[in-house]
């Protein structure tokens, strides 16, 4: 009996353990790479004219921009400066509401037939991830 419950509670210890190790360099890679995959559907389906290629790629995007955030190693640094330098939290947020709205905007244009504002709220968004590449990830 008390084999049965120790069991359950190794288990829950390791998940606990497993979720203290917080936002990795690899799963940011990750997600950097699912959201270039969603923008580049939606660029595809702008191409074929399809929405619901469209509406798969926002949906991809809109859910993968909220996994984004600073990585174990930013939080957890020593050096005020540096972690100042390296983390706008601020900038960070700012950044992930715009393209949040704009992926919406998309949608909402887009299956109201303008196509033309919908390619230029897709335009606004890969201006805040160069923003964001450029001005946090020191490209």
């Amino acid at each position: 009996m008390k084999k049965l419950l120790l069991i359950p509670i190794i288990a829950t210890t390791f998940a606990f353990a497993q979720g203290e190790e917080g936002y990795t360099q690899g799963e940011r890679i990750l997600d950097m790479q699912k959201m270039a995959q969603a923008m580049q559907d939606i660029q595809a389906g702008f191409f074929y004219n399809n929405l619901d290629i469209v509406k798969d790629g926002v949906k991809v995007l809109s859910a993968t921009i909220e996994n984004i955030r600073p990585i174990n190693a930013e939080v957890n640094n020593k050096d005020i400066y540096e972690r100042w330098l390296n983390n706008d939290l601020k900038m960070s947020n700012k950044i992930r509401k715009k393209i949040k709205n704009k992926a919406k905007d998309i949608e909402d244009r887009f299956s109201s037939g303008d196509a033309v504002q919908a390619l230029q709220a897709y335009s606004k968004i890969t201006q805040q991830c160069l923003k964001c590449h450029i001005n946090l990830r020191k490209w």
